[in-house]
């Protein structure tokens, strides 16, 4: 045999790895609904070897962040010795367990969470074209170094920004802007686009994910009712707000009062947070008195935010600098 013969390229290999929900659903044999199951098979991939690994079955509304903390270590442990990873997941949570292994996650190989809207013994079951596409971002050359991403619809969205935007539709994700890319195939050739260029991102290593952050929602004529029993259980607050992230004055003094981190994010679908009004409450007050803009996040991401802040031991100051910066 020649000494300079090239040897034979080696399979890719993904790790995917199954967490419940829909896209692993049928209807219970006692007819109560539907229930996580059977993992899903990954189609058409038959080049690549493909390491399943299934830490828990879940429907997505009993994740909680110790599971996405779990998820994030059995990927650091799967990620050196594959070339992608895919999780599988409901879709009711998705994008906050995306968004927390973004803020956690420092792997090199790229990480793509997908699921479904319908069930496998539903004629329309988008679950093996989600998947299938997931694994192909997943092991697509353009990929690494965007953080965690979410795939759905043939859609790429990038975890800090993307949100289930409907209950029951097939193509249920958005989020201002939009995606950052988009798979379709021509045929059985994937062709993928990414529109936009990987950003510098901070990730985060908390000691533990055991900090209690709760979520208020502000509403036309709320003078903090639930706000004080909040703030005394809890170790850090998180207000979806009105608008730009301004509240009634009734919470002006009740946030002065408050020496735990209150992050301010807005109630509206998108957009940022900003101290732009003097009035009682508006934001500008509200930011003297102690309150931290949420920059672009919704109110559950804000919270695994500072959450996971609270986790690392930082103090009520770095994690404002975090927010300001936008350091995630």
């Amino acid at each position: 045999m020649s000494s300079d013969a090239t040897p034979p390229a080696r399979a890719p290999r993904l790790a995917l790895i199954h967490t419940g929900g829909t896209i692993a659903s049928r209807p219970s044999p006692d007819g109560r609904g539907l229930t996580p199951q059977t993992p899903p098979t990954l189609p058409g991939l038959e080049q690549v070897q493909v390491t399943e690994a299934q830490p828990f079955s879940l429907p997505s509304p009993h994740m909680t962040p110790a599971h996405m903390g779990q998820l994030a270590a059995l990927i650091r442990e799967l990620a050196p010795t594959h070339d992608g990873v895919v999780v599988t997941h409901g879709t009711d949570t998705l994008e906050e367990t995306a968004f927390a292994l973004h803020l956690m996650l420092d792997v090199k190989v790229p990480v793509v969470l997908t699921g479904s809207m319908r069930h496998a013994e539903e004629i329309s079951w988008d679950g093996p074209a989600n998947l299938l596409d997931a694994a192909h971002v997943a092991l697509h050359p353009h990929s690494p170094g965007r953080g965690p991403l979410v795939v759905i619809g043939g859609d790429i969205f990038d975890a800090r920004t993307v949100t289930k935007i409907h209950t029951t539709a097939v193509d249920a994700f958005g989020g201002y802007p939009g995606p950052i890319g988009r798979i379709d195939r021509e045929g059985h050739t994937p062709r993928l686009h990414y529109f936009a260029m990987p950003e510098p991102r901070a990730t985060y290593h908390p000691a533990h994910l055991q900090a209690r952050v709760e979520i208020l929602y502000a509403y036309a004529g709320w003078t903090g009712e639930g706000y004080a029993e909040a703030a005394t259980r809890a170790d850090g607050l998180v207000i979806a707000a009105l608008g730009t992230g301004n509240l009634p004055a009734e919470l002006l003094p009740l946030i002065q009062g408050t020496a735990k981190p209150v992050v301010i994010a807005t109630r509206t679908h998108a957009g940022p947070v900003l101290p732009v009004y003097g009035y009682a409450g508006g934001g500008a007050t509200l930011v003297e008195a102690g309150a931290i803009p949420a920059s672009f996040l919704n109110a559950h991401k804000a919270r695994l935010l500072l959450l996971i802040l609270l986790g690392q031991g930082l103090t009520r100051e770095q994690i404002q600098t975090v927010f300001e910066r936008d350091e995630f």
